[in-house]
């Protein structure tokens, strides 16, 4: 089993154990590690990329219990770097995050969040009616003046994790959403959210939403 420590820590580099690398096609290999700080694809949200030693890893995904991380060289057994890209990392978590308070503010106007896809170009959350929805112009504009409210409050990104592994995550007080993924600190790095065009079809309401990265305490650590 791979030890996450995306789950725990927002540190994108991490001394790691290389337990296994094996070719899987011409020019790719298969890597397990004893740890990873890279977060495989999931949950709507695309895989990290990077580093391990001078390979570079180009795709993640979870098998089982085990992290596979595909790289484009040989690595040798034992000791290695791992490396995480920040700037992809911090591109998929403002996604991720702008996601969450998107789903936060529209859930508080009595919508129901059922699914979400937090890839960049093609972002977007899905809603239901609750049974008693209250007034409220679902105007994009209206919309995009809710999330910058909560924007402007730079709530902070709250993540527990219960003794049974089960992760919760949410921004200042809303309610928490069981989620895995990588975030932002707070809603105030959310600055760059644009709520791009919504669309209501077969009782289902969509927001399609977009960012504009801004530099995060995460980047300014490397």
């Amino acid at each position: 089993m791979t030890k996450k420590l995306y789950l725990y820590s927002p540190e994108l580099g991490a001394d790691v154990e290389v337990l296994s690398c094996r070719e899987i096609d011409s020019g790719r290999y298969a890597v397990r590690l004893d740890v990873t700080p890279f977060y495989p694809q999931g949950g709507g949200q695309p895989s990290d990329v990077g580093s391990i030693g001078d390979a570079q890893v180009l795709h993640v995904v979870t098998e089982n219990d085990d992290v596979i991380h595909y790289v484009n060289q040989l690595i040798p057994l034992g000791k290695a770097i791992a490396q995480v890209s920040a700037n992809v990392r911090n591109l998929h978590s403002t996604l991720h995050s702008a996601g969450h308070l998107l789903a936060h503010v529209l859930v508080s106007q009595g919508w129901l969040a059922i699914k979400a896809h937090h890839w960049p170009g093609e972002a977007r959350v899905v809603f239901k009616a609750s049974t008693d929805i209250p007034a409220i112009d679902l105007e994009v504009a209206a919309v995009q003046q809710l999330c910058d409210a909560a924007i402007a409050q730079d709530l902070p990104c709250k993540i527990t994790i219960n003794e049974n592994q089960y992760r919760q995550v949410t921004f200042g007080e809303y309610t928490p959403y069981g989620c895995g993924g990588t975030h932002v600190n707070s809603t105030g790095e959310l600055a760059g959210l644009r709520v791009v065009s919504m669309k209501f079809k077969k009782g289902q309401l969509t927001f399609n939403y977009d960012v504009e990265p801004v530099i995060t305490s995460v980047e300014q650590q490397q």
